[in-house]
């Protein structure tokens, strides 16, 4: 039987064994399930600014750990070995919500404060979020959620229980642009105000050369953000060279600076990162 997917602002409709566009769920029976759940494929200690977090827990470390699946199709992706694959092409090892606990809580007398669910989407397995997160919260340490903030408003209330920050992607401030990468502009404005109402909320634009790299643009997101907090950082971040836009040209640094001082003027808190 055909099931419409709730997860997300595309609401994929799903024969079963069907994937969706996400490649991370599927319809298993009639039954719309994670199928990318404790399947990891990527592990690694990170400094929390690394997320990037300026202003939560500066100086400390979080365990960092990703699966694969998406649900946008950015060509600039930073991690598209792993966002961009299915279940057939992920190098992935299954660890349990008990198991990553675990190895979080060993890992405590390196500096680590938790789990941070980042590297390719999270929320297009979200199940394996919350059960984790649940488990982390119970052992003490902290949540953090790296996201592109398109999962439904259900999702993220069940998740608010447990995660204690985030940073989001504000890829730009045009509702084109956001279509052209397979998202909705109004989907992640709700999601960081329902976001930043519940938990500690740093936001990152990555500026691609004649995409969203304007200074009107910047000062339009900007002077929106502060509308919903002026105290919630932005990261304003330079591209790189990836994925199908291999043969772009990298922002300049001057760019960079350029919209970090426009940011600056109706934020109280902007960073500069890749520079």
């Amino acid at each position: 039987m055909e099931r419409v997917c709730q997860t997300c602002l595309h609401h994929c409709k799903l024969r079963p064994g069907q994937w969706g566009l996400c490649r991370a769920r599927k319809n298993d029976g009639g039954e719309i399930v994670c199928g990318n759940y404790g399947r990891v494929s990527s592990l690694a200690l990170d400094p929390i600014e690394k997320k990037p977090l300026n202003r939560f827990y500066p100086g400390s470390k979080i365990l960092s750990v990703g699966s694969f699946g998406c649900n946008l199709r950015c060509p600039f992706c930073q991690n598209h070995e792993i966002s961009m694959v299915g279940p057939d092409l992920s190098e992935d090892n299954y660890l349990s919500p008990d198991t990553l606990t675990s190895i979080a809580a060993d890992c405590k007398d390196k500096g680590n404060i938790g789990v941070a669910f980042t590297y390719n989407e999270p929320l297009v397995g979200w199940e394996y979020v919350f059960d984790t997160a649940k488990l982390v919260k119970d052992a003490g340490m902290k949540n953090v959620l790296v996201t592109n903030g398109t999962a439904s408003p259900e999702v993220l209330k069940k998740l608010l229980l447990y995660i204690d920050a985030m940073n989001i992607d504000l890829k730009g401030f045009r509702k084109e642009y956001y279509q052209k990468l397979g998202g909705s502009l109004t989907a992640v404005k709700e999601f960081i105000v329902q976001a930043a109402s519940d938990c500690h909320v740093e936001l990152t634009t990555l500026i691609v050369p004649e995409e969203n790299d304007g200074i009107s643009e910047m000062e339009e997101a900007a002077a929106w953000i502060a509308s919903v907090n002026r105290e919630i950082p932005l990261h304003v971040s330079r591209f790189f060279p990836r994925y199908q836009m291999g043969k772009a040209e990298a922002t300049s640094v001057k760019s960079v600076y350029d919209l970090a001082e426009t940011a600056g003027k109706y934020l109280k808190y902007v960073y500069t990162g890749n520079c």
